[in-house]
C-alpha cells in the first residue's frame, strides 16, 4: 500500500516567524502595519499555484516598500526589513532590487505608446526583457494579477513618461489601453492604482505630521535644556 505525502503549505504565521529571524530589531509602530500587510500580500502570492514571479512584480514590491517606508528611522534598518520580507518567502532581496532596476532602465528607453504597441508584436522585443515579460503575460491565460504587479506597471509608465501620469485623462486612457493589451479587467487595475495613489497621499500627510511633531519635540527639549542651564547658573549665584 503506497502512502501519498502532501507537502505542507507554508502559513502566514510561518512567514512571520521567518521574517523575525532575519530582522530582530523592533519595528516602529507607525510602520509595523505597512510591513505586515506587505508581508502577508507577498506570502499569499508566493503560495498561490498560479503566481509566477516576474521583474514587474519585483519592481512593484520595491516601489511599494520604498514609498511607504519613507522617513523610517533608523534609516539603516530599512535594508534589513526589506531583506527579511524577501527571505521570509524564500526569495533573494538582491534579485528583487536588480530586476527592479533593470526594468526601470528599459522603461526609459521607449515611449509608453511604443511599449504598448510592442506587447502585441512578439517579433519586436529586440532582447528587451521588459517587453518580453509583458508579452508573456499577455499570452498567459492563467496569469495571477496582483496589486503589487499593478504598482510595478504604474512605476514603469511613470518612468517612461511622468507627465502622462500627472494628467488624469491621459493616464486613464493609457491604463485602459495597456489593460486591453494584457487582457486585464481595466476597472480592477484602475481601482488598485487609485487606492495606491490615495494611500501615498495619506502617507505624505502622515510624514508631515510626524515631522512637525519631531520639530516640536526638539524645540521643547532645547527649551528645557536652556531652562536647566539658567537654573543652574542662578543656583551658583545664590
Amino acid at each position: 500500500m503506497s502512502v501519498c505525502v502532501v507537502d505542507k503549505v507554508r502559513t502566514v504565521s510561518d512567514t512571520k516567524r521567518e521574517f523575525y529571524t532575519h530582522h530582530t530589531r523592533p519595528i516602529v509602530s507607525v510602520y509595523r502595519r505597512i510591513v505586515e500587510e506587505l508581508m502577508v500580500e507577498m506570502h499569499l502570492l508566493s503560495v498561490n499555484v498560479d503566481f509566477k514571479y516576474d521583474p514587474i512584480y519585483a519592481l512593484g514590491v520595491v516601489t511599494a516598500f520604498e514609498r511607504f517606508m519613507q522617513g523610517y528611522q533608523p534609516e539603516k534598518d530599512k535594508a534589513s526589513i526589506f531583506a527579511a520580507l524577501c527571505k521570509a518567502i524564500g526569495n533573494d532581496p538582491e534579485q528583487y532590487r536588480q530586476h527592479a532596476g533593470n526594468v526601470l532602465e528599459q522603461a526609459k528607453q521607449m515611449s509608453v505608446e511604443e511599449l504598448i504597441a510592442k506587447i502585441g508584436s512578439p517579433a519586436e522585443n529586440a532582447g528587451n526583457s521588459l517587453v518580453e515579460t509583458l508579452q508573456a503575460i499577455a499570452n498567459r491565460p492563467d496569469f495571477k494579477y496582483s496589486r503589487l504587479f499593478a504598482i510595478g506597471l504604474y512605476t514603469v509608465l511613470a518612468e517612461s513618461n511622468i507627465e502622462l501620469i500627472k494628467d488624469k485623462e491621459k493616464r486613464d486612457r493609457t491604463l485602459q489601453q495597456i489593460s486591453e493589451a494584457l487582457h486585464f479587467l481595466p476597472d480592477k487595475l484602475q481601482k488598485d492604482l487609485d487606492l495606491y495613489r490615495s494611500n501615498l497621499d495619506k502617507m505624505d500627510q502622515l510624514l508631515g505630521v510626524l515631522e512637525e511633531a519631531l520639530q516640536a519635540e526638539k524645540k521643547k527639549r532645547v527649551q528645557q535644556e536652556t531652562e536647566g542651564k539658567n537654573n543652574s547658573i542662578n543656583d551658583v549665584k545664590n
